[in-house]
C-alpha cells in the first residue's frame, strides 16, 4: 500500500449541515467534534447512547435512507454496520458530497486529524489514516508547546491583519512584516 496524500484544509462548517449517521460512542464523539465548529448536525440512527440526549442536535430515530443526504455540506459513517457504512459512502460519493467512514480510510473522501484547540490555533497531526494511536500522541506532545500566550498573540494579529492589508500593499509585504512580528514576539 502507497502512502496516500491528503489535501490538508480547515473547513468552515459554521451553520452548514452535516449528517452523521450512527449514535453510538464513536458518532456521539463525532457529531460533538462537529458541533464544536458550529455545524447544524442531524444524527440518523434508529436507537442512540444517553450521551445524545444533552446535545443540540437534530435526532431522526430510524434507519438510514438516500436522502437523507439532501442538503448536507459532509456525512460521516460510523455504525458498526460495515454494509450500512459502504452504503453511505457509495451514496455520498454519487452525489459529491464529502464522506468519512470512521476507521475505513479506503471508504473517505476526508480523514480526520487528531486536533488540539488553544483559543483560534488549531494544531492537526494526521498519519494519513495509518495509524490514529500514533496521530494523537504526537498531538499530545505538540500540544504541549502550544499556550494561552500563543492564542493571545493569534487574536492580536487576526486584529492586525486590516491595518497591515492596508498598508502594505502586497502579499510578501504583508507575510514580511508578519514574520517579523512574530518573530520577536516568539523570542
Amino acid at each position: 500500500m502507497h502512502d496516500k496524500r491528503y489535501y490538508m484544509a480547515c473547513l468552515d462548517l459554521e451553520s452548514r449541515s452535516c449528517l452523521v449517521v450512527g449514535a453510538g460512542s464513536t458518532g456521539i464523539e463525532k457529531a460533538k467534534g462537529l458541533l464544536e465548529c458550529g455545524a447544524d448536525v442531524t444524527v440518523v440512527a434508529p436507537q442512540a447512547i444517553a450521551e445524545l440526549d444533552g446535545l443540540p442536535v437534530r435526532w431522526i430515530r430510524r434507519g438510514y435512507r438516500r436522502t437523507d443526504l439532501d442538503g448536507r455540506f459532509l456525512v460521516i459513517a460510523a455504525t458498526s454496520v460495515p454494509s450500512l457504512n459502504r452504503r453511505v459512502f457509495r451514496d455520498a460519493e454519487a452525489v459529491g458530497l464529502l464522506c468519512n467512514v470512521v476507521d475505513v480510510p479506503e471508504l473517505c473522501s476526508f480523514i480526520l486529524p487528531a486536533v488540539h484547540r488553544e483559543g483560534p490555533i488549531a494544531l492537526a497531526v494526521s498519519t494519513g489514516g495509518a495509524s490514529p494511536v500514533l496521530a494523537q500522541r504526537l498531538r499530545a506532545r505538540l500540544a504541549a508547546l502550544i499556550g494561552p500566550d500563543h492564542a493571545e498573540l493569534a487574536r492580536r494579529l487576526r486584529e492586525l491583519r486590516p491595518w497591515v492589508k492596508a498598508h502594505y500593499p502586497t502579499y510578501e509585504e504583508r507575510r514580511d512584516f508578519f514574520r517579523r512580528l512574530v518573530e520577536r514576539e516568539l523570542v
